[in-house]
């Protein structure tokens, strides 16, 4: 078999490695055929931060949990990339009950067991079993965060199968669903529970560092029945997206004055874009930030959340937590996720085509079975 290793910003290869086999009975075997690439992944590719990052650590700049997460060379390779994808389930083990072999199935990008205190608030990415002695358990992260490879390889291991694979309905076309292991999860918790607490609330979005979270964001918006989604950035392209979302849309200096939104998604990765989307926001606003704030001194506005009792929620997404739902309500409802894929490339031009500039990229292959259409 084979995987996509990344080796330095813009290089990635395909390596040869030993199949895996099932770690005990409750384990699948799975094999990727769509595998999207999360937002963050542009973070290494585009650039040579491995060590910027690991000087910064030192001068203490940025936070030491990045090292914690990507080792102390953050993003050094080679590592097998990726942690976005919908599979086939090849091998289960002999106590694994609710998932069969030939089903299609999502992976989410961090590893959780179901059953611990943390699994069952609902932070599924903070597992207090596969998270022991590490920050995060995932895929695509480096040896940081655990043994678990990468999803762009031809078979994944998958324990804690019962809990962790996310049957994908048949009436759902998989391209539709490639980001719900995160992107697509992520912005599910930015918009759909704040809604239902603020029926018909206001919405602004500021697009841009975390490019697919926050179209995926706008078009959730709408299909929720926020009163009014505003979508700002700098990017044409994302713009016309997310207004074929059924979003209005605008530059960054767009949208109305301060203290006019009930739900603020801050998607720029910016300080700047923390602290606009918190002062956009009516007294009694939520504001979630999606992106990466790494400096050890990011400002934020606390006097002014103080007097107009605004909530600020950031933090990894729990998307195992979120999936049924979320799978669900694209089976009923039919909601066009795929339309924010801007190149599906073949999974074979893998190495060539993952660190291309743009917008939400997925990689596509047949799947073993024809019943598993990769369309």
């Amino acid at each position: 078999m084979r995987e996509l290793h990344f080796l330095r910003a813009g290089r990635l290869v395909w390596q040869p490695q030993e199949p895996p086999g099932l770690l005990d009975a409750d384990t699948a075997i799975v094999r990727p055929f769509l595998a999207a690439r999360c937002d963050g992944d542009t973070l290494p590719l585009h650039r040579p931060v491995s060590r910027a990052l690991q000087a910064g650590i030192a001068a203490g700049l940025v936070d030491p949990v990045v090292a914690a997460i990507c080792g102390p060379v953050p993003f050094r390779g080679p590592f097998c990339i990726g942690h976005e994808c919908v599979a086939e389930v090849t091998a289960v083990g002999a106590n694994v009950r609710t998932i069969s072999v030939g089903q299609t199935v999502i992976v989410p990008w961090a590893v959780s067991c179901g059953t611990c205190p943390t699994c069952q608030r609902g932070l599924t990415s903070k597992c207090d079993t596969t998270t022991a002695g590490r920050t995060l358990a995932a895929y695509g992260f480096g040896p940081a965060s655990g043994s678990y490879g990468g999803m762009i390889a031809d078979a994944v291991t998958v324990p804690h199968a019962d809990y962790m694979l996310a049957p994908l309905p048949p009436g759902v076309p998989p391209l539709r669903a490639a980001a719900a292991s995160d992107n697509l999860a992520d912005a599910w918790r930015t918009v759909v529970p704040p809604l239902a607490e603020r029926p018909g609330g206001r919405v602004l979005i500021l697009g841009g560092g975390a490019k697919s979270i926050g179209l995926y964001a706008a078009g959730l918006a709408v299909a929720h029945g926020a009163q009014t989604v505003d979508y700002l950035d700098d990017d044409p392209t994302r713009r016309r997206i997310a207004e074929n979302l059924g979003a209005r849309t605008g530059p960054p200096s767009g949208a109305g004055p301060a203290g006019r939104y009930d739900i603020a998604i801050e998607a720029t990765s910016r300080p700047r874009g923390l602290r606009r989307a918190v002062r956009a926001l009516a007294p009694g606003g939520i504001c979630t930030a999606v992106g990466y704030y790494l400096a050890t001194g990011t400002r934020v506005p606390l006097m002014h959340m103080y007097t107009t009792d605004i909530t600020l929620r950031l933090g990894v997404s729990h998307p195992r937590a979120v999936l049924s739902q979320l799978l669900a309500f694209l089976d009923h409802t039919g909601f066009p996720a795929e339309n924010v894929n801007t190149l599906v490339a073949d999974w074979d031009d893998a190495p060539h085509a993952y660190p291309a500039r743009t917008t939400k990229l997925v990689l596509r292959r047949d799947p073993l079975r024809a019943g598993g259409a990769a369309g």
